[in-house]
């Protein structure tokens, strides 16, 4: 695809140490090691998630909660995380399900007891003072690390967690890719998917700077920009009509706004 070639001016150790993380992973892992908590946050759609699962798969004893949402339901799926890793020592029933949540939280502490466990909290907002207070319960003076995700250090997000990241080494903030990262990001999605235009890499670097380099921003107006019904899907061998501007469909991208030069087609893949 002409134009898209990888950008000779990026290196590709540092590209991928980029877009996968690695400084971050890195930090992640030494504050587990040092049983220490810490909080991750950053815009939505930075790739926190993502991060965090990935940062999981390397700690063997850690606990993964998806969601923060009510006291009983982070117990509930404490309690079912420490019966799939099934260490010694933790005794765990196999329905819990009609236990109260002060005998789920003498479960859940009982067992943090035994091994030196990890807590992974994703999706933290606004956290009400019970869910906090619980979380601190079971951090228990750093006994149980607990890294913990939210879009930013603020009160209105994390609540009364503050003081568990309120020193620098506590806190990882997750960045949006600077320009040149963030345009190759784009380009390699672009190969990923088949998607083509006419003038591809105008409309790459538009989605750059309305995206302000968010990779979930980046991948979700591609998506839509190659799923807009108006757009043609015609085999190469066709050839590709062009189109004078995006369809009027195209206002449903939010901030993907109209493009008013060149085409944008979808190839079949």
């Amino acid at each position: 695809m002409a134009g898209l070639a990888v950008n000779s001016t990026i290196d590709p150790l540092q590209y991928a140490s980029v877009v996968e993380r690695t400084e971050e992973m890195a930090r992640l892992q030494a504050q587990a090691q040092r049983r220490k908590s810490m909080l991750v946050f950053g815009p939505e759609a930075v790739g926190k998630t993502r991060l965090l699962r990935n940062f999981v798969q390397t700690q063997p004893l850690a606990l993964f909660v998806a969601q923060v949402q009510s006291p009983r339901e982070m117990l509930m799926t404490l309690i079912e995380e420490l019966r799939r890793l099934a260490k010694p020592g933790v005794n765990v029933p196999s329905d819990s399900s009609t236990l109260s949540t002060g005998s789920l939280k003498g479960l859940a502490q009982r067992a943090l007891d035994q091994h030196p466990f990890l807590l992974a909290l994703d999706h933290l907002a606004a956290p009400s003072r019970v869910v906090t207070g619980l979380i601190k319960d079971l951090n228990y003076f750093d006994r149980t690390p607990v890294i913990f995700v939210a879009r930013t250090p603020h009160m209105e997000d994390i609540g009364n967690l503050q003081p568990m990241c309120a020193g620098k080494s506590e806190r990882l903030e997750l960045k949006e890719f600077l320009p040149p990262i963030a345009l190759e990001f784009a380009k390699r999605e672009v190969r990923r998917t088949g998607l083509w235009a006419s003038n591809l890499d105008h409309v790459l670097h538009q989605l750059v700077e309305w995206s302000n380099g968010n990779p979930g921003s980046l991948v979700h107006m591609l998506k839509m920009a190659g799923s807009l019904p108006a757009l043609l899907r015609r085999g190469s061998d066709q050839g590709a009509r062009p189109l004078s501007r995006l369809p009027h469909g195209a206002q449903r991208l939010g901030r993907l706004k109209r493009i008013k030069e060149g085409t944008l087609l979808a190839m079949a893949h």
